[in-house]
């Protein structure tokens, strides 16, 4: 029985390869960018780990795996994100529009949990996690663009620029993010999204007589909504882990599901507007 187990788990690892060196020539990549709500701290269950045909992720050593939580390895606490949800919603996407020519959907996990926005300016360095998060992200993109397309840019962050100071100047600092980083794909109006911060966070806030993480979403909902190819992603009714500041596992589900969904109505939007 031992030697039985054994084979079948082989074959299936073999299996999983052949396939991913198949789907790698195709590609549809999104980048994950942001700190540790979009590098995920859900606790991860069995349904998290299930190999999803056509969605894969570029692991820590540059090598395409199929898309398991957890997607990010920013910490070792990461667990469920948005990511792997956001990925299988929008496979199911392509392969719905376009069954007989279906792209592969890579992510790209860049996340670092604690960064405020300046940690993610050219030269920026986060001293907890020892990384230079603009630059790891570059080196990640400019690797993963051999096997196919910038297809979007997922952001979502703010928790760290929620105080007095930082939040007064997060719009410029946004604005100036959100166009390097549709330089560095190769195309200024690649599709971009934000997250709302949770608002069990802006509760938390306000209980202490702070209305920074509420100016944040303010500004962030306002850039959003003027920009061309960008949209706002709600957490509306989602729910944190117990320690009001991160998503809990079946939030981040569902926050993933609503990515793909405010993605897929841009895309909507630019066909309409095509026609």
């Amino acid at each position: 029985m031992k030697r039985i187990s054994i084979l079948l788990f082989v074959l299936v690892f073999y299996a999983e390869g052949v396939l991913v060196a198949q789907e790698i020539s195709k590609m549809k990549l999104f980048l994950l960018i942001g700190q540790s709500n979009m590098a995920g701290r859900g606790k991860i269950e069995m349904q998290d780990t299930v190999f999803y045909p056509g969605v894969l992720s570029l692991n820590k050593d540059l090598k395409w795996i199929p898309a398991r939580d957890p997607i990010h390895f920013d910490k070792k606490e990461a667990g469920v994100g948005l990511c792997r949800t956001f990925g299988i919603e929008m496979q199911k996407y392509y392969h719905r529009i376009d069954s007989l020519d279906c792209f592969s959907v890579g992510l790209i996990p860049c996340a670092v949990g604690g960064t405020d926005i300046d940690k993610w300016q050219p030269g920026g360095y986060d001293a907890n996690t020892n990384t230079h998060p603009w630059e790891d992200m570059v080196k990640r993109v400019n690797y993963a663009k051999q096997n196919g397309e910038i297809a979007g840019i997922l952001w979502l962050q703010g928790e760290g620029d929620s105080n007095r100071d930082k939040s007064k100047l997060y719009k410029d600092k946004l604005l100036n993010l959100i166009t390097r980083v549709r330089l560095l794909g190769g195309n200024k109006n690649t599709p971009f999204l934000c997250g709302e911060l949770g608002r069990f966070f802006v509760k938390k806030q306000m209980k202490e007589g702070k209305s920074d993480a509420a100016q944040v979403i303010k500004t962030t909902k306002k850039i959003m909504q003027k920009g061309t190819n960008t949209a706002f992603v709600s957490s509306k009714g989602l729910t944190d882990r117990g320690d009001k500041l991160h998503f809990d596992a079946k939030s981040c589900r569902e926050l993933g599901h609503r990515y793909a969904i405010e993605y897929q109505n841009l895309m909507k939007h630019a066909l309409q507007n095509k026609n």
